[in-house]
C-alpha cells in the first residue's frame, strides 16, 4: 500500500462516518499521510483526527477513535492506533511492503507519473523547434510561480521542470526552444525564452564539469540558495550526485551478478538483517519508494526541482544501509533462496526510483560507474 493508496482509505472511512452521520464535517478533498517522526509509532501517521475536531466540536481523540475502528481490517492495513492528542499511526500488513515492490516493478519508468496515461513517457531533453508566433504560445510571458529561466540555473531548471510537471499530470510535454532571439521552450505548458547566453552557459559549465554534474550542481540547491560550482567534479561518496549514480550503477551490478548465479529478483520477505537487528534499514527504504510519487507532485506544485534531487539522495543513502544490512546475493557457497530473491526485488525497486527521478532531472542513470 503507498501513501496515496492510504490517504484514499482513510478519506473513504471520514466519508462514511459523514453519511452515517457519526461526524458532521465537510469532507476534505484530500487526507494527508506520511511517515511518523520517530520510529516505533508505525509505518505512516496522519492527523486528519486533529484537523477534523473543531469542525466536528468534539474531542480530537474521539474523531480518531470513530475513523479508527472505521479503518481496523481494511486490505492492507495490520494496525490502527491513536497516539498523543489524536493522531493516527497505521502499521502495514506484510503483503502491502510486498505489494509496493511488485508495483514499482510492474510500472517500471512509469512509476511515480500521472501523465501520458502512466505509461511512461516522461520527455527527454532533446531540443524541439517550435516557431515563436504559435497562437497557443505566450513566450514573453513567464507565470509568476515560474523561475525566470535567464542564465544557466534558469534554463535547467526550466527544463527540469517541464519533465516534472508532466510526470505530475500537471502539463504538457515540454519543448525547449531552439538557441536564438525568436526562440521559445515550453514547461508542463508554460511558455519561456530561451536565449543564447543561457545556452552557451550551461554549455561552458557542462563542458568542465560534465554534464551530469553540470545539471546537478545548478538543480540541487532550493531556489532561494545560491550555486556553488566545484573546481572540479569528484567521483566519490562524499558527492551526492555521484552517491545518486552509484547507487543506481550497484542495482545493476547485483542484477548481473545474480543472473550469473542464476536467479532474478521476485518480491517477497526480505528476511531478517545481519545479526537478527530490528529493520529500521529496510522501513525507511521502503517509505522512500512509498513516497516518491507524492514527492514529484509537490516538487511540481511548488517549482522545485530541487526536492526531487533530495529525494534521491535519502533513496541512495537508505539503500546501501539497507544493503549492508541485508545483502541481496549468497555468500560463498551458499545457495541462493527465496529471501535472496527478495531482496533482489526490492534493490532493483530501488533502482527504479533512481532512475525515473534522474530521467526527470536531466541527468544520466550508467549501468556501469
Amino acid at each position: 500500500m503507498t501513501p496515496a493508496e492510504l490517504s484514499r482509505t482513510v478519506l473513504r472511512s471520514v466519508r462514511g462516518a459523514v453519511e452515517e452521520q457519526e461526524l458532521s464535517v465537510p469532507v476534505p478533498a484530500r487526507i494527508v499521510v506520511q511517515p511518523p517522526p520517530r520510529p516505533g509509532c508505525g509505518d505512516y501517521a496522519s492527523n486528519v483526527a486533529l484537523q477534523l475536531a473543531q469542525q466536528a466540536g468534539r474531542p480530537a481523540r474521539e474523531v480518531a477513535e470513530i475513523l479508527r475502528k472505521r479503518l481496523v481490517g481494511s486490505a492492507g492495513i495490520a494496525r490502527v492506533e491513536i497516539a498523543g492528542p489524536g493522531f493516527l499511526n497505521f502499521t502495514l500488513g506484510d503483503g502491502a511492503q510486498v505489494a509496493l515492490v511488485r508495483d514499482v516493478l510492474a510500472q517500471g519508468a512509469a512509476y511515480g507519473e500521472r501523465g501520458a496515461g502512466g505509461r511512461g513517457g516522461v520527455p527527454g531533453r532533446s531540443p524541439v523547434r517550435t516557431p515563436a508566433r504559435e497562437p497557443a504560445r505566450e513566450p514573453a510571458r513567464v507565470p509568476a510561480r515560474m523561475p525566470s529561466p535567464d542564465g544557466a540555473r534558469g534554463l535547467a531548471v526550466a527544463e527540469a521542470l517541464g519533465r516534472i510537471r508532466v510526470a505530475a499530470g500537471e502539463g504538457l510535454p515540454d519543448t525547449a526552444g531552439a538557441v536564438g532571439p525568436d526562440a521559445v521552450g515550453a514547461v508542463g505548458g508554460d511558455a519561456y525564452v530561451v536565449d543564447e547566453r543561457a545556452a552557451d552557459e550551461l554549455a561552458v559549465l557542462a563542458a568542465r564539469l560534465g554534464a551530469d554534474e553540470a545539471r546537478w550542481v545548478l538543480l540541487r540547491p532550493a531556489a532561494h540558495d545560491p550555486v556553488r560550482v566545484p573546481e572540479r567534479p569528484v567521483q566519490r561518496e562524499s558527492n551526492p550526485r555521484f552517491r545518486v549514480q552509484y547507487a543506481y550503477a550497484r542495482v545493476r551490478a547485483l542484477v548481473r551478478n545474480a543472473a550469473e548465479l542464476g536467479f532474478e529478483g521476485r518480491p517477497g520477505d526480505v528476511g531478517q538483517a545481519l545479526g537478527g537487528s530490528a529493520a529500521q534499514s529496510v522501513q525507511a527504504l521502503l517509505t522512500l519508494l512509498a513516497t516518491y510519487p507524492s514527492d514529484i507532485e509537490v516538487a511540481a506544485r511548488l517549482r522545485a526541482p530541487d526536492r526531487v534531487a533530495r529525494h534521491l539522495e535519502a533513496t541512495a543513502d537508505a539503500f546501501f544501509r539497507w544493503h549492508d544490512d541485508f545483502p541481496p546475493l549468497p555468500v560463498g557457497e551458499q545457495k541462493p533462496l527465496a529471501v535472496h530473491r527478495a531482496r533482489l526485488a526490492l534493490a532493483e525497486a530501488s533502482g527504479t526510483v533512481l532512475a525515473n527521478g534522474l530521467r526527470l532531472l536531466g541527468i544520466s542513470a550508467p549501468e556501469y560507474l
